[in-house]
C-alpha cells in the first residue's frame, strides 16, 4: 500500500517520513487544526522534498479560485478537498485534486466512484480525530480507489492490507504530540504498511 503522511509542520519530520519511504507528506491549510502550517513555511518545506514524493495541500471552506492559487504559490502536486464539493466545484480546479469522503454510514464510500478519493470516518470537526471507519463496510468490493484514513496506528495498520486499499492516511497515529511525528512510531507505521514487517 502507498503511505501518505499527513500533517507535517516542519522540515525535520518531513525528512523522516520521506527517509522511511512516505509515498506523499500532507500539509493542512486550515487554522483551527493543531497542524495547521503556514503557506510560506509549506512552500520551503516542498522545495526541499525528494522528486519521487508527492506533495498534497488540505483545504477546507475555501473558494476554488483560493485553492488555485495557494497551489500555484505552494507547486504542491494535489489538493486534498477536506469538505464538501460537487462536481461543479471540481471542473474550477486548475489542479489534480483528491476528495475525502467524511463517511457517517457505509453507504457514503460510494461516492465519487470513479475518482481516487480518501475514505475518513466523519467526524463533526476536520480531520486528525483518530476514529476508525467500520472496516466490515469494504468487505467485497473493489477498493482499489481508497485510501484509508482514521484511526490508523503502527499497532492496527496491518489490520487493513487484506482490503486491497490503493493507501493509507495517517497523521495523529504517529504523531509524539499534534503537529510533532514520533520517529518510533512514524518507521514502523510505514513499514508495517508497506512490507508487512514487524519491527521494533
Amino acid at each position: 500500500m502507498r503511505v501518505k503522511i499527513c500533517g507535517i509542520t516542519n522540515y525535520e519530520d518531513a525528512k523522516l517520513a520521506c527517509d522511511y519511504g512516505a509515498d506523499a507528506l500532507g500539509f493542512v491549510f486550515y487554522k483551527p487544526s493543531p497542524r495547521f502550517i503556514e503557506a510560506g513555511v509549506a512552500k520551503k518545506i516542498i522545495e526541499k522534498l525528494p522528486p519521487f514524493v508527492t506533495k498534497v495541500a488540505l483545504f477546507v471552506n475555501m473558494s476554488a479560485e483560493s485553492i488555485n492559487g495557494a497551489m500555484e504559490f505552494l507547486k504542491a502536486d494535489i489538493a486534498q478537498i477536506h469538505f464538501d464539493a460537487d462536481e461543479d466545484f471540481f471542473s474550477k480546479l486548475n489542479c489534480k485534486y483528491l476528495p475525502v469522503v467524511r463517511a457517517k454510514e457505509k453507504s457514503d464510500i460510494d461516492k465519487f466512484e470513479e475518482n481516487y478519493k480518501i475514505v475518513d470516518a466523519y467526524v463533526p470537526e476536520y480531520g486528525g480525530s483518530g476514529k476508525r471507519v467500520a472496516l466490515e463496510w469494504f468487505e467485497n468490493r473493489d477498493n482499489s480507489k481508497i485510501i484509508l484514513a482514521g484511526g490508523l496506528t503502527p499497532e492496527n495498520v496491518f489490520e487493513v492490507g487484506r482490503y486491497g486499499f490503493y493507501g493509507v492516511d495517517v497523521s495523529s497515529g504517529v504523531e509524539e504530540r499534534p503537529g510533532k511525528k514520533d520517529k518510533r512510531k512514524l518507521r514502523k507505521f510505514i513499514e508495517l504498511a508497506k512490507y508487512g514487517l514487524r519491527c521494533g
